[in-house]
């Protein structure tokens, strides 16, 4: 009895293990996101400045 109660605590353990990992695995996809968006975000705002001052430049 007490075989069974080890192996059932143990695969218990092994599976909040993987659902550790695949929720940090989750985090760090999103923080990659959320980078990625905030380069285009300023590539964008700064191409926006760009054709603002193009269009208001005056000899």
């Amino acid at each position: 009895m007490d075989l069974i109660r080890v192996v059932v605590t143990s695969m218990n353990n092994a599976h909040d293990i993987s659902a550790g990992l695949l929720a940090a695995m989750e985090q760090q996809r999103r923080g990659k996101l959320q980078r990625v968006l905030r380069e285009q975000k300023a590539r964008l705002y700064i191409i926006r400045r760009c054709v603002v001052m193009l269009l208001c430049w005056s000899d």
